[in-house]
């Protein structure tokens, strides 16, 4: 494994990082505990340092299970974990669709305790605000309250995970350009817009990003075919088979980028989130140990060849001769 600083902080994190939504939410399939425990263990013994989770993970969950697995070396990990979403809320919610959100400093300090509390730990590592709207962003009495966490030692960094899917350039620039505070973006061989953007301020402005979703929602990972049906449970099964369809083709005119290569595509699918010198870290989903050992050796694969990143721009530009591509959301619409 390598490891980099993530800039703006102190922190130095895993190249490979483990996402905990993966065995917490059951939204890539149902993970028993003892698997994502395994899991969480099996990370941590192969060199991943960096494990990001969510009070709004399963409930809670999400962070319970990563204090089952990992508090005995809690020394030995970044925790990062993340706030916003009002798990208290009583408001019908369908689906995997948002839960309400609150910003106001005491429901910060209380998700904070909460969150310590379900972690078994005196202090968070990287405390994120979760798919903050423009005007959370913008409230100076959020970071106020995230200033004082960090002078009682209950938090040593903060940052914003952008989303909750594609889009939110606002949020993102604002994050970057204005708080000057890390970033969590969605990166991927097909989905770099608007991440590059955040990449290129990220650099700019000397503060991290850290990427989720390398794997496109799976179509990168090699198990994609056109036959391929999800469980009701998984995430993934909402969206229509034509978004398969499309992606599929997209990958079949990059298959350059993967023909004769020792490395897998889910390999090098990593290895290109990494390409940027502001990319501290990539959190694929991982639900098996095969993909867990596949991935975490990532970083030791041979970099993309330029030639072949320049290619790829090039595909990219065209939307992979896929016609124009639809709207990214906003909040703004």
């Amino acid at each position: 494994m390598r490891y980099r600083s993530l800039a703006g902080t102190d922190l130095s994190v895993s190249e490979m990082g483990f996402g905990v939504w993966s065995v917490s939410t059951g939204w890539w399939g149902e993970v028993s505990e003892a698997d994502g425990v395994g899991l969480l263990r099996r990370a941590l013994d192969l060199g991943i340092t960096f494990f990001d989770t969510a009070d709004a993970y399963g409930d809670g969950y999400g962070e319970t299970i990563v204090a089952k697995a990992l508090g005995s070396r809690r020394a030995e990990i970044v925790l990062g974990t993340k706030f916003g979403y009002d798990l208290e809320s009583t408001a019908p919610r369908a689906g995997h669709s948002e839960r309400p959100q609150n910003w106001s400093p005491d429901f910060i300090r209380r998700a904070c305790e909460k969150s310590l509390q379900r972690l078994q730990t005196d202090r968070i590592d990287l405390y994120q605000l979760h798919n903050p709207r423009l005007d959370a962003l913008e409230r100076d009495d959020v970071f106020a309250t995230l200033e004082d966490l960090k002078r009682e030692g209950k938090v040593r960094w903060y940052a914003a995970a952008i989303g909750p899917d594609l889009g939110w350039r606002d949020e993102g620039l604002q994050t970057i350009n204005v708080r000057r505070i890390p970033a969590q973006i969605i990166y991927s061989i097909l989905e770099q817009d608007p991440a590059q953007d955040f990449i290129e301020a990220a650099d700019r402005a000397g503060v991290g990003v850290y990427s989720r979703v390398p794997h496109a929602s799976g179509i990168l990972d090699g198990t994609y075919t056109r036959s391929t049906r999800f469980d009701r449970s998984d995430h993934r099964s909402h969206r229509r088979q034509a978004w398969l369809e499309t992606s599929l083709k997209k990958l079949e005119t990059i298959d350059f980028m993967f023909a004769g290569k020792r490395a897998t595509i889910g390999q090098i699918a990593l290895k290109f989130c990494l390409t940027p010198r502001v990319m501290a870290s990539v959190l694929p989903t991982v639900t098996t140990v095969a993909q867990l050992e596949e991935y975490a050796a990532a970083p030791e694969m041979p970099e993309i060849p330029g030639a072949e990143l320049d290619r790829l721009a090039g595909l990219y530009r065209d939307n992979f001769g896929m016609g124009a591509p639809q709207p990214l959301r906003s909040s703004r619409g």
